[in-house]
Parts: C-alpha cells; structure tokens; sequence
C-alpha cells in the first residue's frame, strides 16, 4: 500500500513536470500589451532587452527593473543597452531590494504603490521562469490588479526546468504546509 502510494506521488510529480516543460509563458499578444507599468526581473539574457523594447514601442509610461546588483547605475545600463539615456533618466528606476522571485514581487508592489500604479501591469521574465514569478506577482499585488504576463521565449535546457520546477513545487507546498 505504501509503495503504490509513492508510486503515485512520483507519477504525478513527473507527469506535472512534463506539463511545466511544455507549457512555458508566452509573449504577451501586441493587443494586450498595453499597461501603465511594466516591470521586469534580472537573472537572464533578453529580459530588460523586452521590457525595453515594450516601453520604446509605447506599451507603458515607466519600467522598473527589479532585482538589480546593487553596485550597478542606470548609465551602466545605457552603455551595455545601447539605449537613450534620456529615456532611461524619465522612465526607468531600477530596484536593488530583492534577491530572489519573491523578493521581487515584493518589491514591485511597493514600487507600483509609490508611483501610483493600481490598475494594471505587465510582467516581463523569462518562459521558463514565469509560471513561479506570475505566483509570486498574484500573492503580492493588490486583489483585482490586472497582469498581463510577458515572457521571454528561451530555449531552456532540461536542468534549467527541472530546477525551475522544483522552485515551484517547493513554494507551493511549503505555502501549503505553512512555511
């Protein structure tokens, strides 16, 4: 009896992570991409890269980079960017506070609060790695926000998901069991 329970759970946690490789994020549709912010998490190539393409076509008034290395400043990122430094100076702001997912979404809510952002935003992270920040976002924002989920299209590897799917199941089940 216990072995087929264990059984069980193995299945159904192989049979989630095979569901978690296939269904990675999507760009947002050009339709909906229009927010009053955009916020985008470090920890990959192409993500400030789209948020920045996002706020250039007019999809958002400000961008807010989350999760940034403490040491580095705005005109860091103009340089490697290759980007208007104007445009970085009126409406970008980069957050320094936060170390992981949750953090992240964390310090986002405090940012979107300040600057008055109540109504909507779009979330810009890598495919492989929306599913759990969209979790973290859906926790931490104000009821009734609209996000529209963004996502970065990456080919990742199976150690990257597997990784990406055990962060996940671990959050969640920690949050079930009260951790």
């Amino acid at each position: 009896m216990i072995l087929r329970l264990f059984a069980l759970i193995v299945g159904l946690y192989f049979a989630g992570f095979a569901l978690f490789a296939v269904n990675l994020g999507d760009p947002a549709p050009e339709d909906s991409r229009e927010t009053a912010a955009i916020v985008v998490l470090t920890g990959a190539s192409g993500r400030i890269e789209q948020a920045i393409d996002r706020l250039e076509e007019g999809s958002a008034e400000r961008l807010f980079i989350a999760g940034v290395d403490p040491v580095v400043r705005k005109q860091d990122l103009v340089a490697e960017l290759d980007v208007s430094a104007a445009q970085f100076a009126c409406c970008v702001e980069l957050g320094s506070q936060s170390v992981d997912t949750k953090t992240n979404a964390i310090e986002a809510r405090d940012w979107l609060a300040r600057n008055g952002y109540d109504r909507d935003v779009t979330l810009v992270t890598s495919d492989w790695h929306m599913r759990r920040a969209a979790f973290e976002f859906r926790r931490a924002l104000p009821e009734g926000m609209h996000i529209v989920y963004d996502a970065v299209p990456t080919e990742p590897g199976f150690g990257t998901l597997f990784a990406e799917y055990n962060k996940y199941v671990l959050r969640r089940v920690g949050l079930w069991v009260g951790l």
